[in-house]
């Protein structure tokens, strides 16, 4: 074969192999969202036949990966921003953003100012807070991630000012690490750490301005970081999207949401 030719040809079968292909859904973005949107596309996939690829790597991913066109919907674990209004969002759940830290750390609360204090560096010794003369590990999460964004946001905080000494990805990646450090304190799903707690896990979760980390809080509107869980397409989605997305929101599947400790959109 023309060497020409071969080129062209293995160019087009790696395009191919980046878009999503008919009677196959590929779902890309937030970590805090994938667990959720695996389980239920696996009971889509036996209701419908459709196959749905699910990958997370952040809301950023989803984001982007939407826009071009390597995936068909995004998972992004925030409301939209003013400058990705090109693109349509699909609420499907709630959530928030809770601090944990170990269980045998006998803190109860933390202030505005001291949560901020610790993330820039400025308090960085459990004994400033009544606890043993140790160092605080701080972990942090990385660019691209919602979670990071709003943490930020809601302390006024530029990432640049923080001085993390972990950096993590995955929510997963936080409470392990908070577990396995009582001098850690990090900052995840309020979800997600429900949920490895009620599986054992060693962590509390800290309360944000004299407010529990709980379901209960977020339901009432009364948690002051809750967020939105989205799936987000570019334009409206393909039927395929479409029947996933009625499946997914329908009142049966509550109980999925429920297994994961978020508040469904369709209640």
């Amino acid at each position: 074969m023309h060497g020409k030719t071969l080129k062209g040809l293995l160019l087009v079968l790696l395009l191919a192999g980046c878009q999503p292909a008919e009677n196959k859904l590929v779902i890309t973005g937030s970590s805090t969202i994938a667990p959720l949107m695996a389980e239920l596309a696996e009971r889509f996939e036996a209701h419908s036949g459709v196959q749905v690829d699910v990958q997370s790597g952040g809301s950023g991913r989803g984001i982007s990966d939407v826009r071009q066109g390597l995936a068909d919907l995004g998972m992004v674990s925030r409301a939209l921003k003013a400058d990705e209004q090109d693109l349509t969002g699909h609420l499907i759940a709630r959530d928030g953003i809770a601090l944990i830290v170990h269980q045998d750390n006998p803190l109860s609360s933390l202030s505005r100012q001291q949560v901020v204090a610790i993330y820039t560096g400025k308090l960085d010794s459990w004994a400033d807070l009544g606890g043993a003369e140790r160092a605080i590990t701080v972990v942090h999460k990385a660019d691209g991630r919602s979670t990071q964004e709003l943490f930020l946001e809601h302390f006024e905080l530029d990432n640049d000012q923080i001085r993390a000494d972990l950096v993590i990805g995955e929510n997963q990646q936080g409470i392990k690490a908070v577990s396995a450090d009582p001098f850690a304190i990090g900052y995840v799903s309020i979800g997600t750490a429900i949920h490895e707690l009620e599986a054992g896990a060693p962590l509390r979760l800290l309360p944000l301005q004299g407010v529990p980390a709980s379901l209960a809080a977020l339901e009432q509107g009364d948690y002051p970081l809750g967020r939105e869980l989205n799936l987000v397409s570019a334009g409206e989605p393909d039927p395929h999207a479409r029947a996933l997305l009625a499946f997914i929101t329908d009142p049966a599947q509550a109980e999925v949401y429920r297994d994961y400790y978020f508040l469904p959109a369709s209640r």
